[in-house]
């Protein structure tokens, strides 16, 4: 049993050795002449066993389920699956090594048994060193930095109090610092933010659309007891078999007093040119997500878009508290300890229609 299992068992690197023509082979060459294999531990240059004739030895008279060895019907097919000997459908090592025996050629690699390497190419000599360049000026401490989406060399920082800038990076080695806009601060959320050690602007992203729309979008923490608007749900719920009465205080905090906030803005003022804008209007345009922390500490909040989907990533932390107490990262019905994907084209109420979840 243990030999049919060896001799049926499929080589990882397979999918890479096939025939790179119209014929569809169901596995790879096996090297049947003294020409070469690429291999990690042969050269191009090297002679190498006859590896189908060994694997018609090895496995000729073993019984291998499910066979890759069956001969090909008229049309392509090939004879149902079974358990099956390769005597049973083949005279003579010669038979069997013209169907699946080959040499490498510029089409295909055959297989050896060894570890293939598909790479040949000499790796390039490690650096000696990596050379960094301090180019703030000491202003704001930084805790976000994104791209300004038109290509150019500006870039937008982000301070965790809820300040962000627009900056022109310097040359690589010209020992230049950021240049800001003369406009000063881009957009000020520092009355929106609640801002401490673990709270504050946490992510920034811009719509893949920005150059037209200047929409773009912030993830912060708020205090229900200082706004209004930080009303949403607790994370701590019955539906995810947690009881908020129960948690008790945290730094001094009530369970979801802190909250993470996604809200979107606007940039585009009254300039058709969007790349020529400096500033950006501090009301919100729209709520996105609003959802209570149960405690103080490991509450994620970074924000990206996807490269290609347009949606908006949002990567929650698993709430807090030594050991994930609750399992909120393992509970797929909480959201703490979760990437969420957001349709943030959709209208409001409406951005979890289209949403899923990734456990972490």
């Amino acid at each position: 049993v243990l030999k049919s299992l060896l001799c049926a068992k499929c080589n990882p690197y397979s999918a890479e050795l096939f025939d790179a023509g119209p014929k569809i082979r169901t596995i790879p060459f096996l090297c049947s002449s003294a020409s070469s294999a690429t291999s990690a531990h042969q050269s191009k240059e090297s002679t190498v066993q006859d590896y189908c004739k060994i694997v018609w030895d090895t496995c000729k008279d073993a019984t291998i389920h499910n066979s890759p060895f069956q001969p090909p019907l008229q049309g392509g097919g090939r004879l149902p699956s079974s358990s099956s000997k390769l005597t049973d459908a083949w005279q003579s090592e010669s038979d069997f090594c013209t169907s699946f025996g080959g040499a490498p050629s510029n089409r295909s690699v055959c297989f050896s048994g060894s570890t293939v390497s598909f790479n040949a190419t000499q790796p390039s000599a490690s650096p000696k060193g990596v050379c960094l360049e301090r180019i703030d000026n000491g202003s704001y401490a930084y805790l976000n930095m994104v791209p300004h989406p038109d290509g150019s060399n500006r870039v937008f920082l982000g301070t965790q109090a809820g300040k962000i800038v627009l900056a022109t990076v310097p040359d690589q080695g010209s020992g230049g610092t950021l240049q800001f806009s003369e406009a000063g601060l881009f957009v000020d959320l520092t009355d929106q933010v609640h801002f401490d050690s673990t709270f504050g602007l946490m992510g920034m992203a811009f719509h893949p659309d920005f150059a037209t729309n200047g929409r773009f979008f912030a993830s912060y923490n708020c205090d229900r007891t200082k706004s209004p608007s930080c009303s949403g749900r607790c994370s701590c719920n019955s539906d995810v078999g947690c009881d908020p009465s129960k948690l008790g205080t945290d730094n001094g905090a009530q369970p979801c007093q802190y909250q993470v906030v996604v809200s979107e803005y606007s940039a585009k003022g009254s300039s058709s040119n969007v790349s020529e804008v400096t500033s950006a209007d501090p009301t919100e345009v729209k709520r996105i997500f609003t959802m209570g922390l149960p405690y103080t500490n490991n509450h994620g909040g970074q924000i990206l878009f996807g490269p290609t989907d347009g949606y908006l990533y949002l990567m929650m932390g698993d709430g807090g508290q030594k050991g994930d107490p609750f399992n909120f990262a393992q509970n797929k019905k909480s959201l703490l300890g979760k990437i969420m994907r957001l349709d943030i084209d959709s209208t409001p109420g409406k951005f979890f229609e289209k949403a899923s979840f990734v456990i972490c």
